[in-house]
């Protein structure tokens, strides 16, 4: 990280941390609409950072293009939420490099101009010439008889080659109902949801029972170190012992009527209460360097390969976790006649009926939902046809179910390697944690999904992916993966895939669902309940059940 990208900022409603961000030179913006507060401390550009913040202050916040076309009063909240993420996707986050500051700054004009308070954060980057990187919090304070809410997004995008979309991924284009564009569901439309939300509940005559807070942060793609966990280690206080979060990482399947050969099947409500851990490795061969006429047996790409080779064999052992198994005995019901059974006693059809568990583990969701999964994702060598080159490099995409250890699992894997001359390099890696389902925000999602959506299912599950939520948990905060907009398996694919779209119906739908819930959560709140802190969440633990 460029050491001149360190800047700080802190909750209005903490007398410390307020005293230390005007020690600091904060500008108040008391001149100038909307009041939102961005500090650097960037050695040697005091200057230039003055000029930033108070061109965010004073300047940036005029409405785009399209937002300007029409009064957001004459908008209904899914056309309003859609211009919004149409703004966010034309402005560039791709990380890497990042550049997320831009877009931090126009969801904080949003919501600053409602009269929230909101600050932008900016956060480390990589080199000093990359794109600002920044975080948004803002705050709609509330009665104080619960502890806070997290709604928590990020504002980050993966890369998308423009020739392969119908639609230019970054143009932001609203057609024929539906926002295209890389971002639209990962998760620049989970934050304008989140937005949208918040922008109604502070409309409202009355506070909430409790704060409700938005964060929407930096570099979650690429596993979150420089955003939500930089935030949560240089800023405790933004978190407000907040006793709940919601974050991305589980939807709504919606209902399938029934066809020929088909059961029907009703909507499913997945609330993602834990993710498997990333244990992202990087291989490493060298051998001389030399004309490639004159092969080398122990040149370093052939020995990578031969590792590989062993590598893509591994086949990892099956274990299935409670909230897998209490996922699929709800899904039991309405599976194919063939496997009910089997997803009704899981672990057992999985050690016993060989024929149930070549059909199960042949769909790569399920496969990876039982075991430690790895992914052969980058390769390097050389870069000219006759020279060999001397060193080569391949990286590994590892995912561990909850209690697994990385470094366990690399000891195994160059036991399987057989080679000490490859080297394995752990780039990333954090433990997976859950959160209980017996929770009054659990309690909320059913109450909505049983009045709104009648024989849904609501499921506690596990994803194969990782979200920031486990930052979050770490601290004892109650975190869900779960945003209410109903996608099918084809919407879904756009997800890190081409051709990513939202609609508009599906954004409306998705923000006064989540008002919903937060009405729910309300209701199921005793006034003046407020308690002093979270719990700490320990880690889960596999029994050391963690090798190939």
């Amino acid at each position: 990280m460029g050491s001149n990208s360190k800047v700080f900022g802190a909750a209005q409603g903490s007398r410390a941390a307020q005293s230390r961000l005007e020690s600091r030179g904060t500008i108040s913006g008391r001149n100038c609409a909307p009041r939102v507060t961005t500090i650097s401390r960037a050695p040697g550009r005091k200057n230039a950072a003055a000029a930033a913040i108070a061109a965010l202050l004073c300047g940036p916040f005029a409405p785009g293009p399209s937002a300007a076309q029409a009064d957001p009063s004459d908008l209904d909240v899914g056309q309003r939420t859609a211009e919004l993420l149409a703004e966010m996707i034309r402005i560039p986050s791709v990380n890497p490099p990042g550049g997320e500051a831009a877009v931090a700054e126009r969801i904080a004009a949003e919501l600053a101009g409602a009269g929230l308070e909101t600050r932008v954060f900016m956060t480390p980057r990589e080199q000093p010439s990359d794109p600002a990187r920044g975080a948004v919090w803002s705050r709609l304070p509330g009665r104080g008889d619960a502890r806070p809410l997290i709604l928590l997004s990020h504002l980050d995008v993966v890369p998308a080659t423009a020739e392969e979309w119908e639609i230019p991924p970054f143009a932001g284009r609203i057609e024929d109902g539906w926002v295209h564009g890389r971002g639209a569901l990962d998760a620049k439309g989970v934050t304008a949801v989140h937005v949208g939300a918040l922008l109604e509940l502070a409309g409202r005559p009355e506070p909430p029972a409790r704060d409700i807070i938005l964060l929407a942060t930096p570099d979650e793609e690429t596993g979150g170190q420089e955003g939500a966990e930089y935030i949560i280690r240089q800023f405790p206080e933004l978190l407000g012992e907040a006793e709940f979060l919601l974050t991305e990482g589980g939807s709504i399947r919606p209902a399938r009527s029934a066809r020929e050969d088909i059961i029907a099947v009703p909507s499913m409500w997945g609330v993602t209460v834990t993710e498997k851990g990333p244990c992202w490795l990087e291989l490493t061969t060298r051998g001389p360097a030399g004309h490639g006429s004159a092969p080398r047996a122990n040149a370093a790409v052939p020995r990578l390969i031969e590792a590989l080779d062993r590598v893509r064999r591994v086949e990892t052992p099956i274990r299935v976790l409670d909230e897998v198994a209490s996922m699929f005995r709800a899904l039991a019901p309405n599976a194919p006649e063939e496997d009910r059974a089997g997803f009704a006693s899981l672990a057992e059809s999985l050690a016993s009926n060989p024929s149930f568990r070549r059909r199960f583990l042949s769909n790569p969701g399920y496969n990876a939902l039982v075991r430690n999964t790895l992914s052969i994702t980058v390769l390097e060598g050389g870069s000219s046809t006759n020279v060999v080159p001397s060193l080569a490099k391949a990286r590994l995409d590892v995912r561990l179910l909850p209690g697994e250890r990385c470094e366990t699992f690399v000891s195994s894997l160059a036991a399987v390697i057989a080679d000490p001359a490859v080297e394995i390099k752990i780039l990333l890696t954090f433990p997976s944690r859950s959160s209980p389902s017996d929770t009054r925000l659990f309690e909320a999602i059913e109450r909505v999904a049983q009045r709104d959506d009648p024989g849904a299912l609501v499921v506690p599950r596990m994803i194969g992916g990782f979200t920031d939520a486990h930052w979050f948990r770490d601290q004892g905060i109650v975190a869900y993966g779960f945003v209410p907009r109903w996608l099918s398996r084809g919407d879904s694919q756009g997800v890190h895939g081409i051709d990513e779209r939202v609609s508009i119906a599906n954004l409306q739908r998705g923000v006064l669902t989540l008002l919903a819930i937060v009405d729910e959560l309300e209701a199921l709140t005793p006034s003046g309940e407020a308690a002093s802190g979270p719990d700490q969440t320990a880690p889960d633990d596999a029994g050391g059940k963690n090798g190939l």
